[in-house]
């Protein structure tokens, strides 16, 4: 065991340099950890363990934060972003399936724009491709991004400011200068989510508004599907977000707290599709996003035919059903992934 990240170059990494590293519940005492960025609590119980790595899921036991542990440091996080994990300029997937995130993508906006000004200041952290701030901008907003690498944002729209930086406070926005920012699916991700939330409250302006979107870690979806869950996404998320945390964490850093929203047509009927086939399936573990994600002209295929044609039976046969779920999640709100809304 080792406690870096696979290097990218191993075999641990697929083709497209995404992560299949297997992952196992497992239980295990109370242990001291270092103190909980939501409650401050030292005590943690393991959840679950990751091929290949020490660092394990643990689970705090006062709050119900899951976590790396130890904490990877930044050049291991570097490390589970090669280039390929981007796709190609502004794409990521399959054309079909881009044209299908990309118009969820628009319908969202009306949400994300909802009572803002004409010509409002956006920011989007961990912006990426850009997906949102193209369809913000068509709006006639004012858009800025911020991103940990140029390689991520190609293809962003032009009409973006994006700024690269590895933290938000490095990035250099001038106090109360936005009137909304958007950290969509990234908290998890980052080594220290409260400073990022703190330095969002410090470039809002007052009554400016934040969206938080990340995978619910307390959800319906989480809890059946177990180590099998596709948000788990290990190792690259580093913190997993039970609703009420992460209501603690916005009220701790300044903000006041607002309305969850547990329907997401983007997240959570795929999530609900690849959990099941990597909890029931014998096909290889998150196949069906590995083999929807876009590749270059002259890279063979994935997998083999007949793994293909199972990977696209399931996803047509399971469509169905996994929207009935995600209306039944979103009914007793406990969507798979959940997003926030908070004022400064």
């Amino acid at each position: 065991m080792t406690g870096r990240p696979p290097d990218p170059r191993e075999s641990s990494l697929d083709h497209l340099g995404l992560y299949q590293l297997g992952v196992h519940t497992v239980t295990g005492p109370t242990e001291a950890v270092p103190p909980c960025l939501v409650c401050g609590s030292e005590t943690a119980h393991p959840h679950f363990e990751i091929e290949n790595l020490t660092a394990r899921v643990v689970v705090c036991d006062k709050c119900g934060l899951g976590r790396l542990h130890p904490m990877l440091d930044s050049d291991e996080i570097s490390s589970l972003y090669p280039d390929d994990y981007y796709g190609e300029p502004g794409t990521k997937f399959q054309p079909l399936v881009e044209s299908v995130v990309r118009f969820i993508g628009e319908r969202h906006i009306t949400f994300l724009s909802r009572g803002l000004a004409p010509h409002a200041r956006i920011l989007d952290v961990g912006c990426g491709r850009g997906v949102i701030l193209g369809a913000l901008a068509n709006r006639g907003f004012e858009v800025h991004g911020l991103e940990i690498s140029a390689e991520a944002a190609r293809g962003a729209d032009p009409r973006a400011e994006i700024r690269i930086a590895t933290r938000l406070a490095d990035a250099d926005y001038a106090d109360a200068s936005f009137d909304e920012v958007i950290i969509w699916h990234v908290l998890e991700h980052l080594s220290d989510p409260r400073e990022t939330l703190e330095a969002a409250h410090r470039i809002l302006k007052p009554g400016g508004r934040l969206i938080v979107a990340v995978p619910n870690f307390s959800s319906l979806q989480a809890r059946w599907t177990g180590d099998a869950w596709f948000h788990l996404d290990l190792p690259r998320h580093i913190h997993h977000f039970p609703l009420e945390a992460l209501r603690t964490l916005l009220t701790d850093t300044g903000y006041t707290v607002g309305e969850a929203y547990h329907f997401s047509l983007r997240q959570n009927p795929f999530g609900w599709i690849q959990s099941v086939l990597n909890r029931f399936g014998s096909l290889p573990r998150n196949g069906l996003y590995t083999m929807l994600h876009r590749r270059s002209h002259d890279e063979p295929p994935p997998f083999d035919a007949a793994t293909t044609a199972w990977l696209w039976f399931w996803l047509i046969v399971g469509t169905p059903f996994a929207l009935a779920a995600t209306v039944w999640e979103t009914a007793i709100r406990s969507g798979g992934s959940v997003h926030v809304v908070a004022t400064r």
